[in-house]
């Protein structure tokens, strides 16, 4: 490893971890893993170990020696089944930023070529479709033609106010793509003027970020800014917490962004969703990009509590402190049956509260619960909001000819 891949701060946030321990009780995939391997305390110890033993004059005394290629490639495995989801840096006393400490870690090790094999997948796939499935980019706006009413230009006009950036999962799963069909709907009868990019939209980068390939970002970055410029918005819409996050902390743009959620409330206090009686009882999943990445804790109970008959019960683990799903960190790719051990101890949690459907404002959210109840046929529905939003919007009226 080379010290270049961290910052100064890192370097001194290192040497301060007491190992207290905290981030390792939290840890969703040590915990459904029962593997202290993989929590951020032996994380800490392992890159500590590794920069002491490659610099220094302490360690030419001292007579350490870099890792084998195969103690690397083990360590490099623990590191990359990390779903990146915060809670360790969320309980750290001394507000050490853990999350970008294994951002620059996978960078790093990437660079060391040790890695898992699917790395090298997600490279493949977006260099060569734009999308980290390897699916053609062209149709990536094909769920509108699936909708009840698509309208002529199937939402790629020319111009608009407002851009929706639909991410790469709603775009291509099917399991999903009811999320940019409820939220187009939604938009729609509230007067909202928005557009597709349609194949101009490129993966937002957040694989990339969590693949250690951020040299590969700039060419997306500035692909889909000129797009988004192109239709002279000023405002973009996701439904995705990973491609807000990505917009908000990489893109480093003027134009407005809105999360979901956040477009939901600014409609729903100005009386634009028009909103039925729904008898339904829910709990509320907290996204890690969006709860502890983003901070947006109130506006998604906001909206749930707006809708009439909705009865709203908290997780016993919420907000900020809400469990993974065990979807985040490109999990899923590199470490499927841990990524559903995960799933099971979030949706044994959700049961508990005995609601009859657990919302939450994320496309892999969805698809990783989902996965798992289908599985495992456990009766329990599993929505975004912007899909109970829709359950309970009011049809328009058609025009009388």
């Amino acid at each position: 490893m080379a010290k270049a891949n961290f910052t100064i701060r890192q370097l001194f946030e290192m040497d301060a971890c007491t190992n207290c321990r905290l981030c390792a009780d939290v840890c969703p995939a040590a915990y459904a893993a029962m593997n202290g391997e993989l929590s951020a305390v032996y994380r800490m110890k392992g890159l500590k170990r590794h920069l002491k033993a490659q610099t220094g004059m302490l360690s030419k005394l001292l007579g350490r020696r870099p890792l084998s290629a195969e103690a690397l490639k083990h360590y490099a495995d623990t590191v990359f089944r990390c779903t990146l989801c915060s809670n360790c840096e969320e309980v750290c006393p001394l507000g050490i930023r853990l999350k970008d400490l294994w951002l620059s870690l996978r960078e790093d090790l990437v660079q060391e070529k040790a890695y898992p094999s699917k790395i090298d997948m997600i490279r493949t796939n977006l260099a060569k479709s734009r999308n980290v499935f390897g699916e053609d980019n062209s149709e990536r706006a094909e769920w509108v033609e699936d909708m009840r009413r698509p309208p002529p230009d199937r939402y790629l006009k020319p111009r608009a106010e407002v851009v929706y950036i639909t991410g790469c999962v709603s775009a291509y799963f099917p399991l999903a793509q009811k999320i940019p069909m409820a939220l187009a709907e939604i938009m729609d009868a509230s007067g909202v003027d928005f557009a597709l990019l349609g194949e101009d939209e490129w993966c937002c980068g957040f694989p990339l970020l969590g693949a250690g390939l951020m040299e590969m970002f700039a060419d997306f970055k500035f692909q889909n800014l000129a797009a988004v410029k192109a239709k002279g918005a000023k405002t973009v819409v996701f439904a995705c917490p990973s491609c807000y996050q990505m917009w908000r902390e990489y893109y480093e743009t003027d134009l407005e962004l809105l999360s979901a959620p956040e477009l939901l409330l600014r409609l729903v206090r100005g009386g634009r969703v028009p909103l039925a009686e729904l008898a339904l009882t829910v709990t509320y999943h907290d996204p890690c990009d969006l709860g502890r990445g983003a901070r947006i804790f109130e506006e998604p109970r906001e909206v749930i509590r707006s809708i009439p008959g909705v009865t709203f019960i908290e997780l016993a683990h919420s907000r900020e402190n809400c469990m993974c799903c065990g979807g985040g960190g490109n999990l899923e790719m590199v470490d499927p049956d841990l990524a559903a051990k995960i799933a099971q101890a979030k949706i044994d949690e959700v049961l508990a509260t005995r609601a009859q459907a657990v919302v939450t404002s994320c496309q892999q959210c969805v698809r990783t619960m989902t996965s798992y109840v289908r599985r495992n046929r456990i009766q329990l529905e599993v929505l975004d909001i912007v899909q109970l939003v829709r359950k309970a919007l009011i049809p328009a009226t058609p025009a009388k000819p």
